[in-house]
């Protein structure tokens, strides 16, 4: 089996919406015999049901777990419909992939077709277990049906929202960019990017027009190897590729390297993922602020929320090597190349547009500052100048937007909270 078609595998069994309901109905299906067999064998008769009376409360729960199912469903669209509208419509691909959501549809699906199978076997009597489980189930759908609202309630608000986005990011960050900032290690690979020779081969995209959401390192190092070849894949992750754009560039001497076996080391797909991308998390954070600041919804502090996080990522990322991607085999030879993204890229993506919209807000020019005066001070100095740059853009913005002396005072503190902080500070 490829990489590509493992990788399309793990991300429908992750973000498949109906893979819990099915996994309820196989169930259902399996449970309910066993659960006859397993009747008739001990004649369990702790509440001894009537036929009439099994049928009665079978035929309630059957119907109004129906109607739960649909009110469920439809509920939970609306609401993360009314969330992206309000935060940013990225976010609909994680909410509906949200286990609790999953779990509620399953057990929901489950609890409906036990209860029909149970109903269908009441004749002359009832079994007693069956129906006692019947009932078990519809009960415990309605609890977890109340555990979900809540959850899911909970988990759509912005800051909740900010904080799983953000602790998704610093995963992929540790995986994109496994090594500590290291200034030895840094120069050791500073030629790693040095383009391969003008005869290198190009490989152009076959497929359909998509988003590249991520590659294999691994496998594309080992099909190099065997072919004595060094690869570069010449999009980054993110980036958008129609059917014929060059997708590689292979430098070999003697054997060649089968294309469509490299193209199946690449996914593309319609919509970008953090799989590989943490400047995607990078984007979504920055596009709630982004929304938070618009004059329709004019919510700076949901916007100061975003920074924090940014904070956190950017302090995280700060202390990565971030270096030109490259790939070596066994024996050290560069066999792959590629563009990762660096400092600069990071900064830029976190700080510039938050800093066009939010300039005209005494909170969010407060917490900028707060930002980016604390990553100067804390991170390595190789990374202080694209931060000092947006320092100074940022005091430049403040001082064109705030006419008011008193006002403009007020903007250039650096606040944590973005007003209402202690305007003094310890190091």
């Amino acid at each position: 089996m490829s990489w590509l078609r493992r990788y399309h595998m793990q991300q429908f069994i992750k973000t498949s919406f109906w893979l819990f309901p099915l996994s309820g109905i196989l169930a259902a299906m399996a449970v309910a015999p066993a659960i006859r067999w397993l009747d008739g064998q001990i004649q369990w008769s702790w509440l001894d049901y009537s036929p009439e009376g099994a049928r009665a409360i079978l035929e309630a729960f059957a119907s109004s777990m129906l109607t739960f199912f649909i009110f469920v469903l439809s509920s939970m669209i609306i609401v993360v419909q009314l969330a992206s509208a309000q935060l940013t419509p990225r976010i609909i691909s994680i909410a509906l992939s949200r286990r609790e959501g999953k779990i509620t549809l399953g057990v929901f699906t489950f609890s409906y077709l036990y209860t029909l199978a149970v109903l269908g076997r009441i004749e002359q009597t009832a079994p007693q277990l069956p129906v006692f489980l019947a009932v078990v189930s519809n009960l415990v759908a309605i609890i977890v049906f109340v555990r979900f609202v809540y959850e899911f309630g909970i988990g759509l608000r912005p800051i909740a929202m900010l904080e799983n986005v953000a602790q998704e990011c610093q995963s992929v960050i540790e995986s994109v960019h496994p090594h500590p900032f290291d200034p030895a290690a840094r120069k050791s690979t500073a030629q790693a990017g040095r383009p391969l020779p003008s005869t290198a081969r190009i490989i152009e995209h076959a497929g359909a027009s998509g988003v590249v959401l991520a590659f294999s390192p691994s496998d594309i190092v080992e099909m190099a190897l065997r072919a004595d070849s060094i690869v570069e894949i010449l999009p980054q992750v993110g980036d958008f590729i129609s059917s014929g754009d060059p997708l590689f560039r292979v430098a070999s001497e003697q054997r060649t390297i089968d294309d469509e076996a490299l193209r199946h080391c690449v996914a593309i797909g319609p919509e970008r993922t953090m799989e590989q991308d943490p400047r995607f998390a990078f984007r979504i954070v920055v596009d709630i602020a982004n929304k938070a600041l618009s004059p329709g919804i004019n919510d700076p502090t949901t916007a100061v929320q975003a920074l924090d996080q940014l904070h956190r990522l950017l302090m995280y990322v700060g202390m990565r090597c971030l270096d030109f991607g490259e790939g070596r085999d066994a024996d050290g030879k560069l066999r792959l190349i590629y563009n990762a993204p660096d400092w600069p890229d990071y900064v830029q993506l976190a700080v510039s547009e938050v800093r066009h919209y939010g300039v005209g807000s005494i909170q969010v020019a407060r917490r900028l500052h707060a930002m980016l005066e604390h990553l100067i001070r804390v991170l390595p100095e190789v990374r202080k100048e694209p931060l000092q740059q947006e320092l100074q853009l940022l005091h430049n913005s403040v001082e064109r937007a705030f006419s008011d002396i008193p006002d403009r005072a007020l903007a250039e503190i650096s606040d944590n909270q973005g007003v209402g902080g202690s305007s003094r500070r310890i190091d």
